[in-house]
């Protein structure tokens, strides 16, 4: 037996997909083993039969997660770079839903991206008096069409070289815009299948593919939301970028932002230096946060 070190790129069963050298070996974990996810970098001890065994994770620079059952964390992917929040007039665009994925990603050390899709719609004016506010935040924004091929270069460029993922409700072209960007990602997905010999049917949530130009795309159709659940009230806060000059000079350390004397955060909001509606939508997703 040998021990080498891989990255998984799939689940497959019960069976995980790790890829060392650009060959796919199907692996098991070792028991009590935390949850390996898609993008972990993990060690692994090969066996006779080309099948191995995860002993490993190696250490994350990153990890999304999202609640589970019995109120529990369900990691999502590990070692992201970027996550692309994808958005369109249609759906109604959920800023709520996008506040959501910007704070978590403040919280996690992961760059986040706006990605307006279906620019063949016309947008509304409050959409884009929202998106001036997220831009003046520093927050990069790509207008794009999937199906009309409009900026899909510059997303491109923006992709390579990075581990990266795509956020969004349902209905915002996120798979659209990720089968643009791999014309050949079924091709990639019957390899792997094959390779381990489980059919396509079997393959859950999050897949890794390479770009070849560089960089990596994971893939999760199946999670739409990354909870909150293991961010307490201040890492809410913090998550917000305009709030974070201002906590310092609330009156109290522990300033919930709500109806606190001295909060500089809600004062900010009620003068308009900040946004009002970014405000309004914290004390949503404050609301929404579970309690001990």
């Amino acid at each position: 037996m040998s021990t080498l070190n891989g990255l998984v790129i799939s689940h497959l069963g019960k069976g995980i997909a790790v890829e060392i050298n650009g060959e796919i070996i199907l692996c098991q974990t070792r028991r009590k083993l935390e949850t390996v996810v898609v993008g972990d970098q993990v060690s692994i001890t090969l066996a006779l039969n080309q099948q191995g065994r995860i002993d490993e994770i190696l250490p994350r620079r990153s990890l999304l997660t999202r609640p589970s059952r019995g109120r529990k964390i369900r990691p999502v992917a590990a070692n992201i770079d970027k996550v692309y929040v994808v958005f369109a007039r249609e759906p109604h665009c959920d800023f709520l839903l996008i506040d959501q994925y910007l704070t978590i990603c403040e919280n996690r050390n992961i760059d986040a991206v706006l990605v307006f899709n279906k620019q063949d719609l016309p947008a509304s004016a409050e959409i884009e008096s929202e998106l001036k506010h997220y831009q003046a935040l520093g927050y990069p924004l790509h207008r794009v069409s999937a199906t009309q091929n409009i900026g899909m270069v510059t997303l491109k460029a923006s992709l390579k070289n990075k581990v990266s993922l795509f956020a969004g409700q349902s209905g915002v072209g996120k798979s659209s815009l990720t089968n643009t960007l791999l014309p050949d990602k079924n091709l990639k997905t019957n390899t792997v299948s094959e390779t381990t010999k489980h059919g396509r049917h079997t393959t859950t949530a999050a897949t890794l593919y390479h770009f070849p130009e560089g960089g990596d795309l994971i893939d999760s159709p199946g999670v739409a939301i990354f909870g909150l659940a293991d961010l307490n009230e201040a890492q809410l806060a913090q998550g917000y970028r305009e709030f974070q000059p201002l906590i310092a000079q609330c009156q109290f350390h522990n300033c919930a932002h709500v109806k606190d004397k001295g909060c500089a955060v809600r004062t900010a909001a009620e003068k308009k230096h900040i946004s009002p509606a970014r405000y309004q939508r914290f004390l949503k997703l404050r609301e929404k946060m579970p309690r001990p």
